[in-house]
């Protein structure tokens, strides 16, 4: 039976990422360091190639992808839009607490249906992003394509992965450092009845013993993202 692979990639990060601020639907351009690094990846390692491209239509995203596939005609895809924060946009994690006593269940994670002001709480983000993920997975499906490659933001990706994904992990083990990600393998099947992907290997691909072993792959995430932005209960600002 036939089946299909997409490629889950992380966009590169802007100076509001470095800050440590907030950066949801605020359409930042990359930052130079953020450049640097997608570039130092795209001529160290070979980056999976596919038949279709998608992206966040945000410029950090249509740009990472521009940088790793300049050759990729993507389409655009606002489902796959970052959070929208609302008033939290921009503002660090002390500049919100100090003015709204709910930012700290937010972070927590145990306040999933807490809606920043004016924006979108972690539900009505996951159902909006899955629903592109489902479209996507369900155009391959109609049309034969076998492979796709999906730039999109952190916590578009976690979601993705959260709520489809195997081996089962939470949202915050699936955090990956910018330029990086997940190669999933979807088999009709499966979909067709559980809803669920296979995740096989991670991308970039540095060690082949990382390919198939899932329990593996959790570990480097959980690894990656203590690496990059400390314990998850601290909590990292979407990009």
């Amino acid at each position: 039976m036939k089946s299909y692979t997409i490629h889950l990639i992380r966009n590169g990060m802007t100076r509001g990422n470095e800050e440590g601020r907030y950066i949801g639907t605020t359409d930042l351009p990359l930052s130079p360091a953020g450049e640097k690094r997608l570039n130092t990846l795209a001529k160290k390692y070979p980056y999976p190639q596919a038949d279709l491209y998608y992206t966040s239509p945000l410029l950090r995203c249509t740009q990472t992808i521009k940088i790793l596939y300049p050759e990729a005609k993507p389409t655009l895809m606002s489902g796959l839009c970052e959070c929208d924060f609302g008033e939290w946009e921009g503002k660090t994690a002390a500049e919100i607490s100090a003015h709204n006593p709910a930012f700290a269940r937010w972070v927590s994670g145990e306040g999933r249906q807490v809606t920043p002001p004016g924006g979108e709480n972690g539900v009505e983000m996951m159902r909006r992003v899955c629903a592109s993920f489902e479209r996507i997975v369900h155009g391959m499906m109609i049309n034969g394509t076998a492979s796709a490659v999906i730039v999109a933001h952190g916590g578009a990706l976690m979601s993705i992965l959260t709520a489809y994904g195997l081996p089962r992990a939470q949202f915050y083990d699936w955090m990956t450092e910018s330029g990086c990600g997940y190669s999933v393998r979807i088999t009709p099947g499966l979909w067709m009845r559980s809803k669920v992907v296979e995740v096989y290997a991670k991308i970039p691909e540095e060690k082949k013993k990382d390919q198939g072993n899932g329990v593996m792959l959790i570990d480097l995430a959980r690894e990656a993202a203590e690496r990059a932005y400390g314990k998850k209960e601290k909590n990292q600002k979407d990009s």
